[in-house]
């Protein structure tokens, strides 16, 4: 299989000669891809007794994206490899790639020898993690200099990263991308970029232009951070709220009730997940199929084939206003969020309300990048959202009558939308 390669990011990487690399932009310009096989292909595979570092946060956020972005490319690549699954090491040769989490650091303390640094998601990190990186960074290498590569979207005006793009200190290379770059984008996704222009002017400069921007008006704010360590052992009710995607991420989030206040905890979020992989997932992770699932009601096809394989599910209730209903039933909440949900998060501090080209803001959010937020948002005001004619409190049957007759009230209106262990 051939291995896509976006020139403009690949080119850079082949001839920065800088410690540091910061490379940032827009959504969909293909940065973390590009990082991925460049240290595959002109690293791992091609140098001798080098030792990689990737790292995120936390663990939960590694596994799902840069651990199995570099699985996955090694699979296209049909490269032979060692993998310590335990460890999340493999090897090639004398080379070695270790994903470790920043929430770690006892882990991290102890890693010797390290030639490359790749940091994901790098408005993650603090400054000292950024410090403590660049100290780690010093193995013996024969072929060529240690470096350290950062990818990230501009999406805090007031992150320390944002002065070092703007003047870079020595010894630091900046590379600024959009999604325009990469050839390979799919169209729909770029239509939804450019789309942006008319919903919101600070939502086009972040994802589609990669300029740093300040988000105005926040729908939610307040919530808190809860360590794992904090999260409580047992919730005094538990449901799901589920966002349907396939180019875009499915997000499953669980909400947990404990003493009138509500806990987050991201439990899927991925693209390209047909419905029959959804469950297994679920199945996999030990979602009950007792517990109350609420899901998008556009895909009523999506929710059968769930409440086919055995869960508790239902459709969201939507129609006029259940958007803002919706979103005045979670802010009544006091909400706690795992430490983990790092996609949540990211949601989270840059959920907003439309603007014109006025800067006045409308009574209307976003809608990009919000995939967990209505996940959320359908659980949580699952009681609340619409008269008592579409409670849930209703067999299947009569529920797919529901996303019926809502279809016909409300019309378009009511639609939001080798390899063991050695």
């Amino acid at each position: 299989m051939k291995i896509q390669v976006v020139g403009k990011v690949y080119n850079y990487l082949l001839e920065t000669g800088n410690r540091i690399n910061l490379i940032y932009g827009s959504a969909g310009s293909s940065k973390s891809w590009q990082v991925a096989i460049f240290l595959l292909i002109e690293k791992f595979l091609s140098e001798r007794n080098i030792r990689i570092l990737v790292i995120r946060k936390t663990l939960p956020s590694l596994r799902k994206s840069a651990y199995r972005l570099m699985l996955d490319r090694l699979a296209d690549m049909n490269v032979p490899y060692q993998h310590n699954k335990t460890e999340m090491c493999l090897r090639y040769d004398n080379n070695e790639i270790l994903f470790v989490s920043l929430d770690d650091i006892e882990k991290l303390k102890s890693i010797e020898g390290i030639n490359y640094i790749w940091g994901e998601e790098a408005t993650e990190f603090n400054y000292n993690d950024y410090m403590q990186l660049d100290l780690r960074c010093r193995g013996v290498n024969l072929q060529a200099e240690n470096q350290l590569y950062y990818t990230f979207n501009p999406i805090d005006i007031n992150h320390f990263l944002k002065p070092l793009t703007e003047v870079p200190p020595k010894n630091t290379g900046v590379l600024h991308t959009t999604y325009k770059d990469n050839k390979f984008l799919e169209p729909s996704y770029t239509a939804q970029l450019e789309g942006l222009i008319d919903q919101d002017e600070t939502y086009y400069k972040i994802y589609a232009l990669g300029q740093w921007a300040a988000p105005q008006g926040l729908i939610y704010k307040g919530w808190t951070s809860c360590k794992a360590e904090h999260w409580p052992r047992y919730f005094d009710e538990v449901s799901y709220g589920i966002d349907f995607g396939f180019n875009n991420p499915s997000a499953v989030i669980e909400i947990g009730y404990k003493d009138q206040e509500v806990y987050l905890r991201e439990v899927i979020y991925e693209s390209n997940l047909t419905t029959t992989q959804l469950v297994k997932e679920m199945e996999a992770l030990g979602i009950s199929k007792s517990d109350t699932l609420i899901a998008d009601s556009a895909e009523p096809d999506r929710i059968e084939e769930i409440y086919q394989s055995g869960y508790n599910i239902h459709p969201a209730d939507k129609g006029q206003g259940s958007v803002n209903y919706g979103i005045d039933a979670v802010r009544t909440r006091r909400i706690h969020y795992h430490e983990d949900s790092t996609n949540l998060y990211k949601e989270y501090v840059s959920y907003k309300w439309k603007e014109d080209k006025d800067g006045i803001i409308l009574d209307e959010p976003v809608k990009f990048n919000d995939h967990a937020m209505d996940a959320i948002r359908y659980a949580i005001a699952k009681d609340e959202m619409m008269p008592k004619a579409f409670t849930l409190d209703i067999d299947m049957k009569q529920e797919r009558q529901t996303i019926t007759t809502m279809g016909e009230l409300y019309g378009n209106e009511w639609d939001d939308s080798t390899d063991d262990d050695w």
